[in-house]
């Protein structure tokens, strides 16, 4: 089964800011007004490039055949079988061949974040003689018991585990790893670039 996993918040304010452009790139093209116009689209392509390469693109896809790493201006294809660890700290690291290491964009986790799991996690504390705490299901308590002092981060990385494990238990053979440019990534990045040039020559 596939599975993707991005930052939600930067996904969703990375459309947000898509949506701003459009408005304003429309703006701008109806009203020219030569070069101030030339610039103000210089400064919002290369602000959506980069909106684009560390928000839109970056992504954790777990399919039945490799984990695809999608960084901003790459994309490693890692079969589960060449995975041999994985660790957790602010960033997703997994580890593979000749001590190589892949460091994935998305999920991070955050101080704050790591902080407040582990809170999560603690025992709530009892007060008075008399408990009022909502009785849960066997499924909600699976759920508490499953993310108890665990961030995203932690539970991406140990997705990634199981799926290493499984392929090595079934003694599949490690494919090579792929490392690939991200075209689109780029392409966006050389629009930003041309725009800037414009607005410096024109």
């Amino acid at each position: 089964m596939k599975r993707t996993y991005r930052s939600k918040t930067a996904f969703v304010l990375a459309w947000v800011w898509v949506a701003f452009v459009a408005f304003n790139v429309y703006d701008l093209i109806t009203r020219y007004s030569g070069k101030p116009s030339l610039v103000a689209l210089a400064v919002l392509g290369a602000l959506t490039a980069l909106v684009y390469a560390v928000a839109l693109r970056p992504a954790t896809v777990l399919t039945e055949e490799a984990l695809v790493g999608r960084n901003p201006f790459r994309t490693t294809y890692l079969p589960w079988a060449s995975v041999e660890d994985v660790t957790v700290s602010h960033s997703v690291n997994v580890h593979y061949g000749d001590e190589r290491v892949l460091r994935l964009w998305t999920p991070m986790s955050s101080a704050r974040e790591r902080a407040k799991a582990q809170r999560r996690g603690a025992p709530a504390p009892q007060r008075g003689r008399f408990r009022t705490e909502p009785t849960l299901s066997k499924g909600e308590q699976a759920a508490v018991e499953a993310f108890a002092g665990k961030t995203h981060a932690d539970y991406v990385g140990e997705q990634i585990r199981e799926r290493a494990e499984s392929a090595r238990r079934r003694q599949e053979e490690a494919a090579p790893v792929r490392v690939t440019w991200s075209y689109d990534a780029i392409a966006v990045l050389v629009v930003a670039v041309a725009l800037v040039v414009a607005a410096i020559v024109v």
